[in-house]
């Protein structure tokens, strides 16, 4: 295990929310020293999904093997035979570079990491302006069946209950004032704002 111990910055969000965009953002904002947690998951590659760089996509077999060995920070059955986890190792790899870790992870996941490292981690939920906006959102990306759709919708309203557990809440109503809020949390967490009398 690393010496250097960082912070973790989670991510949480109904699927369509603009959870990736704003991570994406914070991601290349240099001064806060961020390396993207690398989900494993069991399910095929989407579109230009790469192998190591989205997720490590792996076999549901060698998933469940992983579980078995205690190798994860937290995983769960997203659909049926649909696994997605955070792998201890992931951590440990970002930590050895001396970078805090941010996270594009799903609520239940977000939660559990919260809940393994309550100090370290600045847990945030992006809101979406409606159940109706997701929906639009999901069609416009063209990747998923209605049936898909459908149930990612359905998975969004149990995942809006949740909001209150975490603690921040960006609501992602326009995306330049959703992203400006989001680096002001990680500024404020990570206490690297500069003293405006040194300027």
């Amino acid at each position: 295990m690393s010496d250097f111990k960082g912070k973790l910055f989670v991510f949480s969000a109904p699927s369509g929310s603009g959870k990736t965009t704003i991570v994406r953002h914070l991601l290349k904002q240099e001064r806060f020293n961020l390396a993207f947690s690398i989900s494993a998951t069991s399910r095929d590659p989407r579109g230009s999904e790469k192998n190591g760089e989205d997720y490590y996509f792996i076999s549901l077999k060698e998933f469940k093997n992983k579980i078995k060995n205690d190798e994860f920070l937290e995983w769960e059955e997203v659909y049926r035979d649909n696994f997605y986890g955070t792998l201890k190792s992931e951590i440990e790899r970002i930590w050895a570079q001396k970078k805090h870790v941010i996270f594009d992870i799903d609520v239940v996941g977000g939660l559990r990491i919260k809940k393994k490292f309550p100090k370290e981690t600045l847990a945030v939920f992006v809101k979406p302006p409606s159940v109706d906006e997701l929906k639009i959102r999901l069609k416009k990306r063209s990747t998923e069946s209605d049936d898909k759709i459908n149930m990612r919708i359905a998975k969004a309203s149990v995942e809006l209950a949740t909001a209150p557990q975490f603690d921040k809440i960006i609501k992602n109503y326009d995306l330049d004032l959703a992203l400006k809020e989001a680096e002001d949390l990680v500024d404020d967490f990570l206490e690297v704002k500069e003293k405006k009398e040194n300027n």
